[in-house]
């Protein structure tokens, strides 16, 4: 570390259970390009270099999304992910998608790693206790940090219903507010540092309006960001996905908290050395499972990622392969941003995998023209709302068969210009056929004649893949802001 400062923070965000290097797509010069990145053995590296120049002064903390999001990862529903996560010595982390194996299951998960959760807004229905401890204080670089954690507040509200079963999540600016005077009075803590979930526009408007606040660590939006924000006193940073970067922020602080600072965002590339212990845990965690993930299926000539707002290439073949298998007229999917790319060439398993790791059900309904009308406004105000905390995460909702017109500046209720399904104006009476993933795609409340088929998500994309010569993803404007 830099003598001139006194701590160093890493922050990993939305790794998405990325246990191994994969491909990343890169933007150079106005193009983006795939290449390999990330990786625990070379992220581990990472970590350890910067504990044996500065031991004392190295904090290292993980906003989550972790523990989901890959084969190994869901098929153990987290077992597999525990003993790399130790080996990496997080100081804390909070959390989204851990609870998607259900609350259960993550207290169990949780109180196997070395390092607590953190979360100052995740309440249990029955009691109003807190389900996890909202702050951590430790002592780096002889300065003492008082951590808040705060987890995504959309898992209640978004999400499939047993992820929040007995639980309430909220964005509780004032809980927040008790923490921090609680770290500053009682503990007498030099800097507070928010450890978050939120997203970044939610965060940008907390710092806004929670006084007191001197770094946050922010997640859930993947955003990379080259520089940090400064908002109301409080630096913040938000490092990519997937592992494929790592932030760094060295600080020197003084009585009014931060009073300078250096930020790196590392790209977690092949240069970086792989630590041979990790790699050794990594190993017995999926040596089991390479050769079935490392077959080829099918090939791709398009680039496949979820780098886009509107609409993706990695959906638009899922999409596809859903409306092979159904014969619907349109096809819906969850706007999801992780996923790790799949340049062309060959897909495998393991590519699959990686783009619909929940490996949901298809499921058809009968949807009349203004039920996808009023689905797609709902879905658009909670991509672009004007108010952050009435954003509801994710990007666009994934669509094939139909194509849309909107202004991304006009309010609530009012965005859909024109809105066309099968190249013909929507007719608001008429009903379509549709099919969607399930609790993924169409919420409950819209459509009739609700079906789940006999057929998950992966099984539908892997014949597809399996009976194409090749599949196409190519961006066709079906989501198109004028």
């Amino acid at each position: 570390m830099n003598s001139d400062y006194d701590l160093t923070i890493f922050q990993m965000n939305d790794s998405h259970a990325y246990l191994e290097p994969h491909n990343e797509l890169f933007w150079r010069g106005g193009t983006g390009s795939y290449g390999e990145a990330g990786g625990y053995v070379r992220i581990a590296t990472v970590f350890n270099r910067a504990r044996e120049e500065s031991p004392e002064s190295v904090l290292v903390l993980d906003n989550g999304d972790t523990i989901h999001g890959t084969y190994a990862a869901v098929k153990s529903r987290g077992e597999a992910m525990i003993p790399v996560l130790n080996q990496l010595g997080f100081d804390a982390m909070t959390a989204h998608w851990e609870f998607a194996y259900g609350p259960d299951r993550f207290r169990e998960v949780a109180s196997a790693l070395d390092y607590p959760v953190l979360a100052a807004n995740v309440f249990r229905e029955e009691s109003g206790e807190l389900e996890f401890a909202p702050h951590l204080v430790v002592e780096r670089g002889g300065l003492l940090l008082g951590i808040v954690g705060m987890a995504s507040n959309i898992v209640s509200k978004t999400m499939p219903p047993h992820f929040s079963e007995g639980l309430e999540f909220t964005i509780d600016e004032g809980r927040l507010a008790e923490e921090i005077d609680r770290l500053r009075g009682d503990e007498r803590v030099d800097l507070v540092i928010v450890l978050s979930h939120l997203g970044l526009p939610q965060e940008l408007e907390l710092a806004e309006r929670v006084d007191g606040i001197d770094i946050l660590l922010s997640g859930h939006t993947h955003n990379r960001l080259y520089n940090p924000f400064t908002v109301n006193g409080a630096v913040i940073l938000q490092s990519g996905c997937h592992g494929s970067f790592l932030g760094r922020l060295d600080v020197r602080a003084g009585d009014s908290g931060v009073e300078d600072y250096s930020h790196t965002l590392i790209e977690v590339d092949p240069s970086i050395e792989p630590d041979p212990d990790v790699q050794s845990s990594i190993d017995r965690v999926m040596d089991r499972h390479r050769d079935m993930l490392g077959e080829e299926i099918g090939i791709t000539e398009t680039g496949l990622n979820r780098n886009t707002v509107m609409e993706c290439t990695m959906d638009n073949v899922l999409l596809k392969s859903m409306l092979e298998e159904t014969g619907a007229e349109l096809a819906f999917s969850n706007g999801w941003r992780y996923g790790a790319p799949v340049p062309t060439g060959p897909v495998t398993v393991n590519d699959v995998w990686d783009i619909v790791p929940t490996d949901p059900l298809i499921s058809r309904c009968r949807m009349r023209g203004r039920e996808i009308w009023a689905m797609m406004e709902e879905n658009l105000e909670r991509t672009f709302s004007r108010d952050p905390y009435s954003q509801m995460g994710g990007y666009v909702k994934r669509c094939l068969g139909l194509n849309l017109f909107f202004k991304v500046e006009n309010p609530a209720g009012t965005r859909i210009h024109e809105l066309y399904v099968g190249g013909r104006g929507v007719e608001p009476g008429r009903e379509y056929d549709v099919c969607f993933l399930t609790n993924q795609g169409v919420p409950e409340k819209f459509g009739a004649e609700r079906e789940d088929l006999d057929v998950t998500a992966t099984e539908a994309l892997t014949q597809y893949l399996e009976a194409s010569e090749t599949v196409n993803g190519d961006l066709s404007g079906t989501i198109v802001p004028i």
